[in-house]
């Protein structure tokens, strides 16, 4: 595939002002040549002669009209389907390809893992990589020398670091790699889907590394096909379908509307529509059957009050086997307001395998609820990919009433104590302290 020169600036494009942005994309549009395969039989290289020119080459706008800014310590989340435009748009911020039209600005030392060993020279140590990437970032002999241990010890390959790297792992790319990305001191880090490899742990410490950075003030700009991380990260999100924009703007609200348009698209079982009085889709490999909310003697109740035991029940039907599936749930307060939205993923519950009927709970010890109506969404997800099997969007009603709780505004009763003093200014040298408890 061929690329295509970079046309100064697109007809009509609009500038964005940001006067912190780091990153700044102007009508950018990225368009790629390839050359359409040439038939192979004696009466095929005929037809395709008379019908057309046989060198022609057709073209693919991976990315169109891509406009978004990123300022100074966010962190913007991409997502998308594969073949939208995502890892493209990434290339293009870090100037490994230019756009065909539009402009685009950035302002900082970037520091990029798009893919793994990507600036690794093969024949090259571990140690020898650390230092040629370094440089190739722009840090002197004495910076890298500096932060050469805190990469080391990070990347946990103190054992293989004087091996060529030809010889490591796709993990063990993977952990030097990132430990080099995240320690030159970087003003802005892309990271795309490279979390997805190395062991549990591993992850996890590369994900607490990023939010260090995060609140450090470091820019990201993250891809990844797991939302969780990408709810976890991202300060906001931008979702690119076919090489444009299709949304961008708060991350729950995006991530959602995302979520919907992927599984309706997947022709699913359970068709996509109204059940009842709420939205309910999914692909139904697995089906919810039944949903009940329980008080704590396992009873069904729609009222109840602050502190009391709820337990919402889910009964479920697989088709066929289905590993590590994700059973979630979503309170909203009736003004819309999301109050909690766990599933047994978070918590470290898992499920390996369902097939046929079963039935799962989760349990609320005591509700903190305060007196509102509240809509509870059910939902089960393949756990690997953006997939429903079935979704019920705020499908199941109970109401919370006043039971006599100090609390009269808010979301939430949240145990806790006052506490005063006569105004002495040194509290805890001899003066009463007057308490009250809740």
């Amino acid at each position: 595939m061929e690329e295509l020169g970079n046309i100064p600036e697109q007809q009509g494009a609009q500038s964005i002002p940001s006067e912190t942005a780091v990153i700044r994309f102007d009508g950018v549009s990225k368009r790629f040549y390839y050359r359409v395969e040439q038939q192979k039989t004696l009466l095929e290289s005929l037809i395709s002669t008379l019908s057309r020119d046989p060198n022609r080459k057709a073209e693919l706008w991976a990315v169109r009209d891509v406009s978004f800014h990123v300022n100074a310590g966010e962190c913007l989340g991409i997502i998308g389907r594969n073949g939208s435009g995502k890892s493209t748009v990434l290339k293009l911020i870090t100037g490994i390809i230019h756009p065909t039209m539009g402009q685009i600005e950035v302002n900082g030392r970037l520091s990029a893992l798009l893919e793994l060993g990507a600036g690794f020279h093969q024949d090259l140590t571990g140690r020898e990589n650390i230092f040629l990437n370094g440089s190739i970032l722009g840090m002197s002999k004495e910076e890298i020398e500096a932060c050469y241990d805190d990469i080391v010890d990070f990347s946990e390959l103190e054992k293989f670091i004087d091996m060529p790297v030809k010889h490591y792992s796709s993990g063990m790319y993977m952990r030097l790699g990132f430990s080099v990305a995240v320690h030159v001191d970087p003003k802005l880090l892309i990271v795309d889907e490279v979390l997805a490899v190395g062991d549990q742990t591993f992850q996890d410490k590369c994900i607490e590394r990023i939010f260090e950075l995060k609140r450090s003030g470091t820019t990201i700009i993250i891809v990844s096909h797991n939302l969780d991380t990408m709810r976890r990260l991202s300060s906001h999100v931008l979702w690119l379908e076919t090489g444009s924009v299709n949304a961008s703007g708060p991350v729950d609200q995006v991530i959602s509307q995302y979520l919907e348009n992927l599984h309706q698209s997947q022709m699913p079982a359970i068709h996509a529509g109204l059940e009842g009085d709420f939205r309910r889709w999914g692909t139904g490999d697995i089906e919810i059957t039944e949903v009940r909310i329980l008080n704590s003697e396992s009873q069904e109740q729609e009222v109840f009050h602050t502190g009391n035991g709820l337990t919402v029940e889910i009964a479920y039907y697989a088709r066929k086997e289905i590993r590590d599936p994700e059973f979630g749930i979503a309170i909203f307060r009736q003004d819309g307001v999301q109050v909690n939205g766990p599933n047994n993923r978070m918590t470290g519950f898992t499920i390996d395998a369902v097939k046929g009927a079963g039935v799962v709970r989760y349990r609320i010890e005591s509700l903190p609820l305060l007196a509102s109506a509240y809509r509870i969404t059910v939902a089960i997800h393949d756990s690997r990919l953006p997939r429903a099997y079935d979704f019920h969007e705020q499908a199941y009603p109970f109401r919370v009433v006043d039971h006599g709780s100090s609390h009269q505004t808010g979301v939430i009763d949240i145990p806790a104590s006052w506490e005063w003093s006569d105004g002495k200014p040194n509290i805890g040298q001899g003066e009463e302290l007057v308490e009250v408890a809740e």
